[in-house]
């Protein structure tokens, strides 16, 4: 079980910093993702970290403004977001996987939160 924190209400330009705890199987979580639902879209990855060997991938949508980290001592896995806009706004999941085929493939993460919820205006 996968228990994000962090979301809130942000300005626009604001900047936010997501938590996700990170389940009981290290077995299941050499992938931990990011990704989010925006009113009326459909869930959207935005980004994906490997957990050996520190590789991360990025939607286009968000590369150079978000940022995925994370921290073993603590297991917990971060998305760190910068300049945040309206348009960022909704749900934000942390999803894990024992590997993935693609980056943003939903059908290879099978642990995933209940979500944190973004609102910026």
């Amino acid at each position: 079980q996968l228990v994000e924190s962090g979301g809130g209400p942000v300005q626009a330009g604001g900047s936010l910093t997501l938590s996700c705890a990170a389940g009981r199987y290290p077995y299941k979580r050499n992938c931990m993702g990011w990704f989010r639902q925006r009113p009326g879209k459909d869930r959207e990855g935005l980004a994906v970290l490997w957990i050996g060997g520190a590789t991360t991938t990025y939607a286009d949508s968000v590369k150079g403004r978000f940022i995925i980290t994370r921290d073993k001592a603590k297991d917990l896995v971060y998305l760190q977001m910068n300049g945040l806009q309206p348009e960022d706004t909704g749900m934000y999941y942390c999803a894990a996987a024992p590997y993935v085929t693609e980056a943003f493939r939903e059908a290879d993460f099978g642990d995933w939160g209940q979500g944190t919820q973004v609102t910026v205006s």
